[in-house]
């Protein structure tokens, strides 16, 4: 089950451009007895790379990049694993370990605002959804317990927008499907009641472009055998939802991140089995188009961009709770 690890070899370069038709080449001049040789053309950069693995094997994890580091939060694996924030740092490939959360959770949210990193809601117990929110200082490597949401909830998705978070969807008390879009303001530690998603789900991916925000496929009842192909676009200003294109692959269990504009979708599981597709939304067009599938399939992964590059990281090998993975890879769209 998932919410945001065996390697695989980089994509293939693409195949060489025919020769021009109807052209004929200018033969070069050579003294006798030398050979020309031409210059190798230089190997496209690979799409994907595989990095240092998390210190902690997890799935259904929350991940949020900040100052450069990206942080991989709560989830399901070896015991403790919900407490665990480790960090990695792209720069070093490496990671260290952060605070615990005062809590163990499992498919929370988390997003980063103001130099913090806030996370929300999840499970605990079990499937018991919490509405719990926290607030963490990197300078001071501390949590503070925020306003709760006022639905408990897990396998929810959170943006910002605006200096505010928007949290979405989820599993609430009885394992019942919530379309709640919450607001909270930080400066007030506050919660707002905005107008609910038009399809309640859970396992779906959140990501915000620009004044809107987004939210892409997901599952009833985190039932990943009812997974949904379905987008919509939440306007804060106008507090209206409105369907967009639909995802390509239905599926749930899956992680997103945002690189010029474009959201990317990772990952994801089915009664089938796991996912590796990468597809990639345009807001501006409203079009999705496939990128390169990710080397190891996967699910309950996080994502989180630092600069231009994607790491997705974590995830399930196979659906369910089991197999959590160590997994670390990164992607830069071409």
């Amino acid at each position: 089950m998932a919410l945001v690890l065996a390697c695989g070899e980089d994509e293939a370069a693409p195949p060489a451009a025919p020769a021009a038709v109807g052209t004929t080449p200018t033969p070069v001049a050579t003294a006798p007895g030398d050979a020309q040789q031409a210059a190798p053309s230089p190997s496209p950069a690979p799409a994907w790379r595989t990095l240092a693995p998390l210190p902690t094997p997890r799935s259904e994890v929350a991940a949020v990049a900040l100052n450069g580091r990206i942080y991989v939060i709560g989830g399901l694996g070896p015991p403790n694993a919900g407490f665990r924030v480790e960090v990695y740092d792209p720069a070093r490939d490496t990671w260290t370990a952060a605070a615990p959360l005062p809590e163990p959770l499992h498919h929370p949210a988390a997003v980063a605002l103001g130099g913090k990193i806030y996370v929300i809601g999840g499970f605990r117990d079990g499937f018991s959804p919490v509405a719990s929110v926290y607030e963490y200082d990197p300078q001071s490597n501390a949590w503070t317990r925020k306003a709760p949401m006022p639905t408990p909830r897990g396998a929810l998705g959170a943006a910002v927008i605006g200096g505010r978070i928007y949290a979405v969807g989820g599993v609430t008390v009885g394992g019942a499907n919530t379309g709640a879009t919450e607001v909270y303001d930080p400066t007030s530690d506050r919660w707002e009641a905005r107008a609910p998603m038009g399809l309640p789900r859970d396992h779906m991916a959140v990501a915000a472009v620009g004044d809107r925000l987004y939210a892409i496929g997901g599952r009833l009842r985190l039932n990943f055998r009812q997974n949904l192909d379905v987008s919509e676009e939440y306007d804060p200003a106008a507090n209206v939802w409105r369907p967009r294109a639909p995802l390509p692959t239905a599926r749930s269990g899956i992680a997103a991140a945002v690189v010029g504009g474009r959201i990317y979708v990772f990952g994801g599981e089915g009664a089938d089995g796991t996912f590796a597709e990468n597809e990639v939304y345009d807001p501006a067009s409203d079009t999705w188009s496939a990128a390169p599938p990710m080397p190891t399939a996967r699910h309950g992964l996080g994502a989180a961009a630092v600069g231009s590059t994607i790491y997705v990281l974590a995830g399930g090998l196979s659906p369910g709770g089991g197999s959590p993975s160590a997994v670390n890879e990164a992607f830069t769209p071409r």
